[in-house]
């Protein structure tokens, strides 16, 4: 969740249940949210889960992928990447996991170059950051 605002409405414990609720009804109505949508986020409000939505909203998506026979993978870079680029990452996931691949990309310019891609249990870890960390702990080793 991006907006600090939205975090302070469904982390604060200040803020009454029928305040979240009025809330997230209203954030709901401005995203245009189908009914059934905005009942269920009414519903967490009213029992106080809001802090799991994010949980929630997350277990959805992967059980969709699952259902569509999806795969996702987290590509974690040092740097944006180009739509070229996230389909050629798309298009080699694809060929090594055999189902379509629906990619999470994200930044982390720590990683000095490279990338991490995490797909299931999976994780291919090519970036500079890790590759000069092993570096360093197999010179330890010769000195």
């Amino acid at each position: 969740m991006d907006s600090a605002d939205l975090r302070r409405v469904i982390s604060s414990p200040v803020l009454t249940r029928a305040e979240q609720v009025k809330a997230m009804t209203a954030i709901c109505a401005k995203a245009s949210m189908e009914e059934l949508t905005s009942n269920f986020v009414g519903t967490i409000a009213q029992n106080r889960r809001l802090p799991a939505l994010q949980s929630m909203i997350a277990a959805y998506l992967n059980e969709l992928s699952r259902r569509r026979g999806e795969a996702t993978a987290q590509v974690t870079s040092a740097k944006k990447l180009s739509d070229a680029q996230l389909q050629a990452v798309s298009d080699v996931l694809k060929k090594a996991v055999g189902s379509k691949i629906s990619i999470e990309a994200d930044v982390d310019e720590s990683l000095l170059g490279g990338m991490i891609v995490k797909v299931g249990s999976r994780m291919i870890d090519t970036s500079l950051k890790t590759q000069l960390q092993q570096l360093h702990l197999s010179m330890k080793g010769i000195g």
